[in-house]
């Protein structure tokens, strides 16, 4: 999905159980470097599971995000 195209809670739905920390940041509205920032200090908004150097987000996590709100 493109940064220009509003996320819908059934595209994000659809991404599966993780999705990328970038694509988390996105859906959030959060900018990237702010994204990683936040990862890094454990602050970041929902579930962060580290993968080697990879940062992955749980996308059940994103979705309470979501709807609580």
């Amino acid at each position: 999905m493109t940064e220009e195209q509003a996320w819908t809670l059934e595209a994000v739905q659809s991404l599966g159980t993780t999705t990328s920390l970038e694509e988390a940041a996105s859906i959030l509205g959060i900018g990237r470097t702010k994204a990683y920032e936040l990862a890094q200090q454990g602050d970041f908004p929902a579930k962060v599971i580290r993968v080697g150097r990879r940062y992955r987000v749980s996308v059940p996590a994103l979705l309470r995000l979501l709807v609580d709100d």
